[in-house]
């Protein structure tokens, strides 16, 4: 089984990215973040006679959306995140397939909107944090897959990236990662890549020639599925391409 995640910067922009990603990786889930567009703008006539069926989650106003593809028979259980009625953002989807849940995210950055923005990051991830408790709990083999907005540590940026004080790097930030990996959750590229400096986002500009990155687009599985982790690939000639996503995809293989 292949899974893959991509934050596209705008599905509408990059499809034909995308549709060439499906045909060379060929995953099984493909979860996208950043639409940049509402629901019924999802480009699906960009993915007919893929193989590949659709669900999309967008939101008014150009921002935030997540999707996922599949050339597998799966069920949507959720488009938001539990835990904060009034938080409207297009930033969660789950799926069942295969006898597993599938989460797709694209985490709050935490750097606009002040102390109230970063709290909302925070609160993200205490959510997100509970429904993987819950399903951990219930013994359902479990993956979350997307742009967490987090450098779990100092070898997933380049040195001097980012200064302490962004919310991608803070104490809290990375405190909150951990507690998703100490619940037992594996992070699928380091787990694999232990010690490398691997990146799957890099800013417009140089900073993808002079690979100033960041590792910010994460896998992590549940123990039944890290049991059966064989390959965690970056795909960086996606990125190489001509007017690209600033991220490139991640695609995790299982046995």
């Amino acid at each position: 089984m292949r899974l893959s995640t991509l934050n596209v910067n705008s599905v509408r922009k990059r499809a034909p990215h995308v549709r060439q990603f499906l045909e060379s990786a060929k995953p099984d889930l493909l979860f996208l973040q950043e639409l940049k567009c509402k629901t019924e703008e999802f480009p699906a006539e960009a993915f007919a006679g893929s193989g590949y069926e659709f669900h999309a989650v967008g939101q008014p106003g150009g921002r935030n959306g997540v999707a996922v593809l599949a050339r597998i028979p799966f069920k949507v259980v959720a488009e938001g995140l539990p835990g904060e009625e009034e938080d409207t953002h297009a930033r969660y989807i789950e799926v069942e397939a295969t006898g597993g849940r599938f989460a797709g995210i694209y985490l709050p950055n935490g750097n606009s909107g002040g102390a109230e923005g970063y709290a909302y990051k925070l609160r993200w991830m205490e959510r997100l944090r509970a429904i993987a408790t819950d399903r951990l709990d219930d013994g359902i083999p479990f993956a979350v897959l997307g742009d967490f907005n987090v450098c779990p540590t100092e070898l997933d940026l380049a040195p001097g990236a980012l200064p302490p004080t962004d919310a991608l790097v803070r104490p809290e930030s990375r405190s909150a990662f951990r507690a998703l990996t100490h619940l037992g959750l594996t992070d699928a590229v380091r787990a694999l890549h232990p010690g490398e400096r691997l990146y799957t986002y890099w800013d417009y500009g140089p900073a993808f020639e002079t690979n100033r990155g960041l590792r910010i687009d994460h896998a992590l599985l549940s123990p039944e599925l890290a049991e059966r982790l064989e390959r965690a690939e970056i795909d960086y000639a996606l990125r190489a391409q001509e007017q690209p996503s600033d991220h490139t995809a991640v695609t995790i293989t299982l046995r």
